[in-house]
């Protein structure tokens, strides 16, 4: 049985899952990390990231496929370790939250990585590599929370000076780790059942189109424009979840 969701609410699933699919395709990252926050506007928030994980794990399969053999194996390594305890932090946190609570968590999250689009540094050098563990922690816990482990990942990644093909390759292949990592959690804390799951079947042909628009795009066009589409969004969004939250 599907949820019983409003047109509003399967509107902005259906549209959130579309855009995380052209994230997870190689372009405009950050239109990955609005998707969460775009859902709780309409459904619970951590069921909304419940929803989506099964949808992300497809689309890492797709990501991963397309972009395998492209990746730095040593930076996934270092951050792995770091994810998982992030990961640990999130399950530990997150029970003690109320939905308001992780709503507000989340709008937070997203006002952070809008400011974080906005001032991102360009690293005059590579960044050491013992900076790799906090990354990943910040990545898992993010990412628990809201799916949202893009920014951590560049903050380390980006002064790396990988490739292109190699950056969005090991960013593709640390998501999907870190994805799989966050499925036992989830179950344990009920946000991933058989109601959701059908939903996130439902949703996988918008997940696949969607990534391959991705992959297709980021081949094109220039991604300046949608940079910051996005980061207008994400304050947006970020600003009526905290409204929400504490009304």
């Amino acid at each position: 049985m599907l949820p019983d969701y409003s047109w509003l609410a399967w509107s902005l699933i259906v549209a959130s899952t579309y855009l995380t699919g052209v994230s997870k395709g190689g372009f405009a990252g950050g239109f990955g990390t609005l998707s969460v926050p775009l859902m709780a506007l309409a459904i619970g928030p951590m069921e909304a990231a419940g929803l989506l994980l099964p949808l992300l794990l497809a689309m890492d399969a797709f990501t991963v496929k397309a972009w395998w053999g492209h990746q730095a194996g040593a930076e996934v390594w270092r951050l792995v370790p770091g994810m998982a305890i992030g990961v640990v932090i999130g399950t530990l946190l997150i029970g003690s939250l109320d939905e308001n609570g992780v709503r507000l968590l989340l709008g937070l999250v997203s006002l952070a990585f809008a400011a974080y689009m906005v001032m991102r540094p360009v690293a005059a050098r590579p960044i050491s590599t013992r900076w790799a563990w906090p990354a990943g922690l910040g990545c898992g816990f993010t990412s628990f929370l809201a799916h949202a482990g893009a920014p951590p990942l560049n903050l380390y990644l980006i002064p790396r000076r990988l490739s292109k093909e190699a950056f969005i390759a090991t960013m593709a292949i640390s998501f999907a780790l870190v994805n799989l990592m966050k499925v036992g959690p989830y179950l344990w804390l009920g946000e991933i059942n058989l109601t959701s799951a059908w939903a996130s079947l439902l949703l996988v042909p918008v997940a696949w189109a969607g990534v391959h628009s991705g992959i297709w795009l980021q081949r094109r066009v220039s991604e300046v424009l949608f940079y910051r589409l996005v980061i207008v969004a994400m304050a947006i969004v970020g600003v009526q979840l905290v409204v929400k939250a504490l009304g």
